[in-house]
């Protein structure tokens, strides 16, 4: 099953701009196909919303390439539930991937009931907060130069060593369930609802194996409570976004 998203360029200093027009998103198709070397993509995501672009023929497009046969299924990423029913009016979607996890719930509110009503899926990202639920981070850890998370308002030292106390309570549950934290966090993303299927990312062949064993935890309905007691009683500190990248989500 193959995945993949359109909606963005790379600007000449590297930095993504916007465009969902929508003989871009048939461009971008045909050449997903050929690097791919595939007769259909299953999943094709927008990546943000585009203001500039009504989100009906963003959907549209998507539904010309359906009906010729190259691609399978309509997603959208990180878009409000007003942008979410207008698309969905026009070409149904089938998946919408947003951040959410347990130190980022704000999907809670309003996106996740909406897409239950209507039987979309729900796929987050950074189900394991950008690495820091899995209990590897503290405020002593360094990061290469490269790395995002240098400008992410949440990884500044001081925010990490106060969010510590949310990774110390998933530890403690961890150990008495024999798993990692990590396991723990994918877990209670599992038990939330059948239709939400995380997408954790990893670079190391044995956290693939970690992640894919969060599948056979089960979490009773006191460890559920417990996770929930913890994660209310403790306040994340710091923004998940510098306040640029927070405005092109949520539309």
């Amino acid at each position: 099953m193959i995945a993949t998203k359109f909606g963005f360029t790379f600007e000449p200093d590297g930095q993504r701009g916007l465009d969902s027009r929508p003989a871009h998103i048939k461009e971008v198709a045909e050449a997903s196909l050929k690097r791919l070397k595939v007769e259909a993509i299953d999943l094709f995501y927008q990546h943000r919303v585009d203001p500039n672009v009504p989100i009906e023929d963003v959907a549209g497009a998507v539904k010309d390439l359906i009906a010729e046969g190259k691609v399978k299924h309509f997603g959208l990423s990180e878009a409000g539930v007003h942008t979410i029913r207008r698309a969905h009016s026009v070409q149904p979607i089938t998946a919408v991937q947003s951040e959410y996890s347990l130190w980022w719930r704000n999907p809670e509110a309003d996106v996740l009931p909406a897409l239950e009503e209507l039987g979309i899926g729900f796929v987050p990202f950074s189900p394991l907060g950008k690495g820091f639920l899995t209990g590897k981070i503290d405020e002593q850890t360094t990061f290469d130069s490269s790395d995002f998370r240098n400008i992410v308002p949440r990884f500044t030292p001081e925010n990490r060593k106060a969010n510590l106390a949310l990774v110390d309570r998933l530890a403690r549950i961890a150990e008495r369930k024999q798993a990692t934290p990590a396991q723990i966090a994918l877990a209670w993303l599992l038990a939330q609802k059948p239709w939400i299927v995380p997408i954790p990312g990893t670079t190391k062949p044995h956290r693939v194996e970690e992640n894919i064993g969060a599948a056979a935890i089960l979490l009773t309905s006191e460890d559920l409570r417990e996770i929930q007691r913890a994660a209310s009683e403790v306040s994340v500190h710091g923004a998940r976004y510098p306040e640029q990248l927070e405005r092109m989500t949520g539309r």
